[in-house]
C-alpha cells in the first residue's frame, strides 16, 4: 500500500479515487485498479464493488439514477459515515441521484448514529428525485435529531425547503407528523411555530396535526388558542379538526367547552360521526351529567350512526354511577342483544384518517 493511501482509512483512501477516477478520461479508469501490492482480502472486496460502482457510474449519463444498495449498506456497515458523506457529495457533483431505497438505507444508518448534517445531506437527495420523499423516509430522518436539543440546524432545513420546494406544505406536514411520531413532539411544535413566524405556507392539515400533538401531551389552552388562530387565517374547521379538539378537552376535564365546540360544530354544519359522539356522551357522563349523554346517545341513533360497545359501557357505568340503575339496565341489555350490529375499531379509524399528501 503507497504512502498516501496510509494516510486515510481504507474507505476514504478508495474515496479519493473515486474522485480522481470520475476526473479522468474513459481510456485512462481501468488502469486506477492495477496495484503493485496485492490489497488484504477486505480490501480487494472493496475494490471489486468499488469497481462496479465506477463502472456504473462511467457509463450513466447526466442526471441519471443509480442503485448500488449492496455497496451502499456496506459502507453504512463500516460506520465511516463521512466517508459516505463525501461519496455522496461526489455524486450529487455528478448530478447522479440514487434511488429512494439506497437513500433510505443511508437515513436508517445516519438515524442510528444521530448524524443529522448526513441526514440532511440525504433528504435533499430525495428531494431532488421524482418522487417526494415517503412517510417512512421522513419518519429516518426524524429519528436522527433524537438526541439533538438544538433546533437550529432542523429550522435551517426547514428553511431551505419551504424556498426551494413548490410543494413544501404537504412535505412539511410529514415531516411535523414524523417527529411527532417518533416521540419529539416538542420539535414538531418548534417547526410549526418557525413556519408561522416566517409566513411559510401551512394548510388545514398542518393545523390538524398540531392540535392532535397539543391535544396528546395536554396543552389545552395552547389547543384553543390554535384552533381559533386557524380559522382567523381563513381555514374551516373540518370534522377532523373538531374530533381532535373535543377529545383534548374531553382528556383533562373541560366538559363544558366540548359541549361548546359541540354546538358550534354543528351551526358550521358539520355532521358529528362515532368519534364526536363517543367523546360527548363520556365528558357527559363523567360530569354527571346522565340526562345529555342520553340524549346524545339517542341522536346518535336517530342520525344513523352506528354505537359502539365502548359506548354502551360508558353509558353503564356513568349511569349506574349517577344512581340511574333502571336506564343502566336497559343500556346494557340493548348492548347484548345488539352485539352483532355494533361499531368496531375500523369505524373508529375510519374517520380519524386524514392522508398527509
Amino acid at each position: 500500500m503507497s504512502i498516501v493511501a496510509r494516510c486515510f482509512s481504507p474507505i476514504q483512501f478508495h474515496l479519493a479515487r473515486l474522485n480522481l477516477f470520475l476526473q479522468l478520461p474513459l481510456s485512462f479508469k481501468n488502469l486506477m485498479f492495477f496495484s503493485t501490492e496485492a490489497p488484504p482480502d477486505k480490501e480487494r472486496v472493496m475494490d471489486e464493488d468499488l469497481k462496479e460502482l465506477f463502472a456504473t457510474i462511467g457509463n450513466a449519463p447526466a442526471s441519471n439514477v443509480i442503485d448500488n444498495s449492496a455497496f451502499i449498506r456496506k459502507m453504512c456497515k463500516a460506520e465511516n459515515l463521512s466517508a459516505l458523506s463525501q461519496m455522496l457529495q461526489t455524486l450529487n457533483d455528478k448530478n447522479i441521484s440514487l434511488t429512494p431505497g439506497v437513500c433510505n438505507t443511508i437515513l436508517v444508518r445516519a438515524s442510528q448514529k444521530n448524524d443529522i448534517n448526513l441526514s440532511c445531506q440525504v433528504f435533499k437527495k430525495l428531494l431532488s428525485s421524482s418522487k417526494s420523499p415517503s412517510a417512512t423516509s421522513c419518519l429516518n430522518f426524524a429519528q436522527a435529531f433524537t438526541k439533538v436539543n438544538d433546533c437550529e440546524e432542523l429550522l435551517r432545513f426547514i428553511t431551505e425547503v419551504s424556498e426551494i420546494n413548490c410543494s413544501s406544505t404537504s412535505l412539511i406536514n410529514r415531516i411535523i407528523f414524523a417527529f411527532a411520531k417518533s416521540g419529539q413532539k416538542d420539535k414538531a411544535l418548534v417547526v410549526f411555530d418557525h413556519l408561522k413566524r416566517h409566513n411559510y405556507s401551512v394548510d388545514l392539515i398542518t393545523y390538524n396535526i398540531v392540535l392532535d400533538i397539543l391535544g396528546r401531551i395536554g396543552h389545552v389552552d395552547e389547543m384553543v388558542d390554535v384552533f381559533e388562530s386557524m380559522k382567523d387565517a381563513g381555514f374551516d374547521p373540518d370534522i377532523v379538526s373538531y374530533n381532535t379538539l373535543i377529545n383534548g378537552l374531553k382528556k383533562v376535564g373541560r366538559f363544558d367547552m366540548c359541549n361548546l365546540y359541540f354546538k358550534e360544530m354543528s351551526e358550521n354544519g358539520i355532521q358529528p360521526d362515532l368519534l364526536t359522539y363517543t367523546a360527548l356522551i363520556e365528558s357527559f357522563g363523567r360530569s354527571g351529567n346522565a340526562e345529555e349523554s342520553l340524549k346524545c346517545f339517542r341522536e346518535m341513533k336517530l342520525k344513523g350512526v352506528l354505537p359502539s360497545i365502548y359506548i354502551y359501557r360508558s353509558l353503564n357505568d356513568n349511569l349506574n354511577k349517577a344512581g340511574k340503575v333502571e336506564f343502566a339496565a336497559q343500556i346494557l341489555e340493548e348492548m347484548n342483544s345488539s352485539s352483532t350490529c355494533l361499531a368496531g375499531p375500523e369505524d373508529f379509524k375510519r374517520k380519524r384518517r386524514q392522508k398527509i399528501t
